[in-house]
């Protein structure tokens, strides 16, 4: 983003993707709530809008950030510290609690993720492939991504690692990769901010009409065009649409997300931790019956979850949830790696994510390699913006 809205975050932070973080884990917190909630139209439409591009616009942040990485000491670092661990302690954290709750009986296995964890894996696994797709001409880094998205829609993979979603969201990693600072120029135009909005109502009015129509499921991407009864002329048709209509989604929403220094900014830096917390109090209420109720299946019944959604994501965000649970989403872990000299500019071009998620961004990933949402964004005199820890 340009130097001038950097500055307005008081520290050369660029709110805006601050704020699109937080927005964007607004939504993923909103989603999960929902999901008890589908048996009415209104917000199972509300639930296929928004998953059809709230991961995407972390994803796509994600791979933005990622593009200085080159496998140097202290990104490998990062890599370790803000994804694979947070990962390690959050899929066991999900599993033995599930186990413990619910009684589901889940081996405890990181090749396996469940839940939400799915995300950090799939960032780790993106952010190592980074070097390789920045090294194609972005036609063919960007034909392949897709190429490979179909081919992770028509196989079943199987839980490994999530594989599925990992080939399906990969495209939007490869898109953030290939962005540069003019195109989230771009975004700014006004006849873009002016074309969202049709684009936005009208994929809402398909959300709903596609009640009946079609499973949500198309949307979280988890599952093979077997698995959901289609066949690979449509399920390749229906891939491509929706691949090309959540791109478009993404860029309307970031096109509204505000440029300037907002109330929220500064929760934009604990998206990660919304992101790996939330879950834990959603699946509580699921279990522990607290949608049963007959006054949540009404209209002011779905009102109040979404308000309690929006509310739990942004005290998730805050910086007393960050300050108790940062050993945890953040380790630092000095202790285990051999310390390096510092050369200048060694994080550039990275994201910290603290949230992917993400996200993600949801939150989502240090500039070598942390998830979602803790950092700084700071533009360089190159024009990049890059992330650097601010706990």
């Amino acid at each position: 983003m340009t130097e001038g809205s950097a500055r307005e975050a008081g520290s050369g932070r660029d709110p805006f993707f601050d704020n699109a973080k937080l927005l964007a884990m607004v939504l993923v917190v909103v989603g999960h709530a929902w999901q008890p909630l589908k048996d009415s139209r209104a917000v199972w439409a509300g639930y296929l809008f928004i998953y059809s591009f709230h991961m995407p616009v972390f994803i796509v942040l994600s791979g933005y950030f990622s593009r200085s990485f080159t496998f140097k000491p202290g990104q490998v670092k990062r890599l370790i510290t803000g994804i694979a661990v947070p990962y390690a302690i959050f899929e066991t954290a999900y599993t033995l609690y599930g186990n413990a709750v619910d009684d589901r009986g889940n081996d405890l296995s990181l090749l396996t993720p469940w839940y939400l964890t799915w995300f950090l894996i799939a960032l780790f696994v993106w952010r190592l492939t980074a070097p390789i797709w920045l090294v194609m001409r972005w036609y063919v880094a960007l034909g392949l991504a897709v190429a490979i998205a179909l081919f992770g829609a028509a196989n079943e993979i199987g839980a490994v690692l999530n594989l599925d979603r990992i080939l399906q969201f990969l495209p939007f990693f490869v898109v953030g990769l290939l962005m540069r600072p003019e195109h989230w120029e771009l975004l700014r135009a006004r006849w873009v901010r002016i074309a969202a909005v049709p684009v936005m109502g009208a994929a809402a009015v398909v959300a709903y009409l596609a009640k009946g129509q079609m499973t949500s499921e198309w949307a979280v991407r988890s599952k093979s065009w077997g698995e959901l009864r289609v066949a690979w002329p449509v399920g390749a048709a229906m891939t491509l649409a929706l691949l090309a209509c959540s791109l478009l989604l993404v860029a309307a929403f970031l096109a509204w997300v505000p440029r300037r220094h907002t109330w929220f900014t500064a929760l934009g830096a604990g998206t990660l931790y919304a992101y790996l917390l939330h879950g834990l109090v959603i699946r509580t209420a699921a279990w522990e019956g607290w949608y049963r109720p007959e006054f949540w299946h009404t209209p002011a019944g779905r009102l109040a979850v979404t308000v309690l959604g929006v509310s739990l994501a942004l005290a998730l965000s805050s910086p007393p949830v960050r300050r108790v649970f940062h050993p945890f989403v953040e380790p630092r872990l000095d202790w285990a790696f051999r310390s390096a000299p510092r050369s200048a500019g060694s994080s550039r071009g990275a994201v910290r994510y603290a949230d992917a998620g993400g996200a993600g961004s949801v939150g989502p990933a240090d500039s070598a390699g942390s998830a979602a949402s803790p950092g700084s964004a700071t533009t360089t005199s190159a024009g990049r913006s890059s992330w650097s820890p601010t706990r």
